[in-house]
């Protein structure tokens, strides 16, 4: 299984490196979402998740490090994820 993490993207050009792992033998999309509070902030937020969804159809496999974790839970789904890891 091939599980890249899209947080190695080029932000500036963040269309176009997920167009590259369409195109790629990846199988998952591995997602960071870090909220500035359990580890420093440096991944994406929910509007950019949901962006990038709307661009693959790929499995989206989402590591959430973030404290109260079920607060993200519903906005998570409605992004269009399909896997979601808490620590």
């Amino acid at each position: 299984m091939i599980s890249p993490s899209i947080l190695s993207a080029d932000f500036a050009h963040l269309a176009k490196d997920v167009e590259m792992l369409n195109r790629s033998e990846a199988d998952w999309v591995h997602i960071d979402i870090m909220d500035g509070m359990f580890v420093p902030s440096i991944s994406f937020g929910m509007p950019v998740v949901k962006s990038i969804r709307k661009e693959s159809s790929l499995y989206f496999d989402v590591h959430m490090m973030v404290e109260e974790p079920g607060r993200y839970v519903e906005d998570i789904k409605k992004a269009g994820c399909d896997a979601l890891v808490v620590y």
